[in-house]
Formats: C-alpha cells, sequence, structure tokens
C-alpha cells in the first residue's frame, strides 16, 4: 500500500475496529471464513493486513499455532499489540506493507481479509498474491475475504442497513475506485477506497504467483439466521466474497 492508503487507516483505526462488531461480520464474514478453513488446530498462520487484530486473535482462538499478524499502518499494530497486553494470547503484530513481507520460516496457512481489494491493477495485485506464496509451505492454504468483484456494483441495492454503504459510478472499469462507508452502531462514520479488479485479473494472477485451484467462495448465513429476513438483501446480492486457494 502506499503511504497515503497507511495514514488514512491510521487516522480511522479505532473506527475501523469498532466496525468488526456490526452484525454481518459475525453472522456471515466470520462464519464462513472459519466454515473456510475448517481445523486448523496447531498450524502456522499469517494474518495479512490484519488491522487492530481481530481474526489474528480469533485464528489463535480457533487453535492455531503460531499465528503472525502483518498491518501497513502503525496505528493499527499499535491496537492490536495494546490488545494483545491487556488479553495475551500469544500472537505477534508486525508494522510492514503485506507486499514487502518475507518470511524467514513458511507458515501452513495465510489469512487475508479484505487485502487484495486495495490492488489498483494487476502488478499490485501480484506483489500481495506473490508476498502470501512466499509465506507458505509447499501445500499451505490461501484463504481471505475480498469486495466481490462477481457483484460488480450497479442498480440499486443498499447496504446501509448492515452498516455500510458502497458508492461508485456506474459499470466499473479496471482499477476503477469503490467507496466504502461505514456508519458503527454507535453513530461514528468513515470510509475507504476498495478498487475493482475483474474476475479474470484475479484468476490469471494467482496462476501466474504459482497457486493452484483458486475460487471464489460466496458467503452463508450462520445457520442461527437462516430464517432472518434481515439478511434477505445482504444474501440476494453479496458485497463481498471469500476465496481459497493452495500453493503447489
Amino acid at each position: 500500500m502506499t503511504q497515503q492508503a497507511e495514514s488514512e487507516y491510521d487516522a480511522i483505526a479505532g473506527a475501523y475496529k469498532d466496525s468488526k462488531q456490526l452484525s454481518f461480520r459475525k453472522y456471515i464474514e466470520e462464519y464462513k471464513l472459519f466454515e473456510t478453513l475448517g481445523d486448523i488446530s496447531g498450524k502456522k498462520a499469517l494474518d495479512l493486513a490484519c488491522g487492530e487484530g481481530f481474526y489474528t486473535r480469533k485464528l489463535k482462538l480457533a487453535g492455531a499455532g503460531e499465528v503472525l499478524g502483518v498491518d501497513v499502518s502503525a496505528e493499527m499494530i499499535r491496537l492490536a499489540e495494546a490488545e494483545e497486553r491487556t488479553r495475551p494470547m500469544g500472537c505477534r503484530f508486525l508494522n510492514q506493507d503485506a507486499a514487502d513481507l518475507a518470511l524467514n520460516e513458511p507458515v501452513d496457512l495465510v489469512v487475508a481479509m479484505y487485502l487484495l481489494n486495495y490492488a489498483r491493477d494487476a502488478d499490485e495485485l501480484l506483489r500481495f498474491v506473490g508476498a502470501a506464496h512466499g509465506a507458505l509451505k509447499p501445500g499451505g492454504r490461501f484463504v481471505g475475504f475480498n469486495d466481490n468483484v462477481l457483484n460488480a456494483p450497479g442498480g440499486t441495492v443498499s447496504y446501509a442497513r448492515y452498516g455500510f454503504e458502497k458508492v461508485y459510478t456506474g459499470t466499473p472499469s479496471e482499477g476503477d475506485p469503490i467507496v466504502y462507508r461505514f456508519t458503527n452502531d454507535d453513530g461514528t462514520r468513515f470510509e475507504f477506497n476498495n478498487y475493482y479488479l475483474s474476475p479474470g485479473t484475479y484468476c490469471r494472477v494467482f496462476e501466474e504467483a504459482g497457486f493452484a485451484g483458486f475460487h471464489w467462495v460466496g458467503p452463508q448465513l450462520h445457520p442461527s439466521e437462516r430464517d432472518n429476513k434481515f439478511w434477505d438483501e445482504f444474501m440476494a446480492s453479496p458485497p463481498i466474497i471469500g476465496f481459497e486457494a493452495a500453493r503447489e
């Protein structure tokens, strides 16, 4: 990410942390991530673009062994380390651009929650995906969530009842910004940009980086919520999507 992106996330770090309490995080995002991961007991894991460490700690709670969280924002890492001091779990954190990461020892699992959608072009996407590939052992898995490029912005779908809106102009082209505007439960508001790259670009870049079996993983509701009509609009036109690939 750029220095501008780093400073933007420094400025919204607290509000972004609070957004992890929005209900879609638990009942869709977190549920589907850990359904996809399956049993990770004892796995050595890397959380790229870890933010304030929300999923870094979740990975540890799910049974992962060593877990390292990496984020470009110094303020996000400060929040993560403060939480670790308050409630120690054995997580480690590193303030570094994910695209430049080089580990001394490979890991079994890389998780990236909304990292790839910050790439503005195929070259930048390749830096992110290549860093994940380089961090993994052969056979290791790369799993995460992303802006849903299979559901390109369009129409009049509103996600306001879920705590955010997607703002865009027309049908996106490669590199076009998609603005996410969040409103937390306490009324705090913040926004940031994602960037659109086509599904074909993602497939090509994962293959070029050396991954096998890259595929999108559709979001799903937690079983406890599947009869709740509140989620109908979200699930009819899901704004987010999971992905999975393996290092050969």
